[in-house]
């Protein structure tokens, strides 16, 4: 009769004690390495049960991580030039000749003296044909100012810029003046009634300016408008053709003709410039030559 081995079982009761004491004996091994001299810290047992905490797997679904582009396929920035580039760009171009040069001179002011001759014309002949009459050469103190081309209603003077002449003062007999333009108030309604800007631009010299040399001509004196600032200040007969009755005191305003030139050396530094003409009536013919120095 064969022999029979018999496997003796473990009750239930003793594997669970087994289990329970292999357990503790494992959790006692962790606190006591995380604890001075094998004692677990409340700061240990602490940080366990973060841990385990922190590990314990979320029961939201997990999200799918965003693709990361590597190295080689990113995107390399395009440059864009900084303002003060730009600006820095802008202000090493070169300047234009006469107009953006003139502006330089806008609120320059000369001053100088003007060595002026008049010749004197009258028609006291006995034919009535005009004959000189008389010459006279004298000195003033003159000034000369620049500034910002005008502007008068949706009109700007085309000038590089305005120009304001004067030898000796308005009432002075033998004055001269010289303005490139003028804006004047004038009614709002033309002839017909219909709107006009009331403040109208006349111009009246043709100035060009290059290089430091102004040539400048009196285009229109605008005498049909009666608004004339370029004069020259000459004394009359008090009758005419009888100079021996003496002459008008102060002397008689005489509009400049079309015609009247202006020309010479102009900087930042001086001027030095020429004149010649004659005015409207042709009873008074000049020239003059004008040294200033800028201010």
């Amino acid at each position: 009769m064969a022999a029979m081995t018999r496997v003796r079982r473990v009750p239930t009761t003793v594997r669970v004690r087994v289990v329970a004491t292999v357990c503790a004996g494992l959790l006692c091994a962790s606190l006591a390495g995380c604890g001075n001299d094998g004692t677990a810290t409340a700061d240990a047992s602490t940080a366990s049960a973060d841990t385990l905490a922190s590990a314990a797997p979320s029961s939201a679904a997990a999200s799918t991580p965003e693709a990361t582009p590597s190295t080689s396929e990113a995107a390399t920035p395009t440059e864009t030039p900084t303002t003060e580039e730009a600006t820095t760009a802008a202000s090493q171009e070169p300047v234009s000749a006469g107009g953006s040069e003139a502006s330089a001179l806008w609120g320059k002011a000369y001053s100088g003296s003007a060595s002026i001759t008049v010749d004197v014309y009258d028609y006291c002949s006995t034919d009535g044909s005009r004959r000189l009459a008389g010459s006279q050469t004298y000195s003033m103190n003159s000034t000369l100012n620049l500034g910002r081309p005008e502007s008068g209603g949706d009109q700007t003077e085309s000038n590089p810029f305005s120009m304001l002449f004067a030898a000796g003062y308005a009432s002075q007999a033998g004055a001269v003046s010289f303005q490139s333009s003028v804006v004047s108030t004038v009614s709002s309604q033309d002839l017909a009634g219909n709107y006009r800007d009331p403040n109208l631009l006349l111009t009246y010299w043709n100035i060009d300016w290059s290089d430091g040399e102004l040539d400048a001509r009196l285009t229109d004196p605008h005498d049909r408008e009666a608004v004339v600032p370029n004069l020259l200040n000459w004394p009359g007969l008090l009758v005419a053709c009888r100079s021996d009755l003496g002459q008008m005191p102060g002397g008689f305003p005489h509009a400049l003709a079309a015609g009247t030139t202006f020309t010479g050396r102009l900087d930042s530094s001086g001027a030095s410039l020429a004149a010649e003409g004659s005015t409207t009536d042709g009873v008074v013919a000049f020239k003059f030559t004008f040294d200033g120095t800028a201010s």
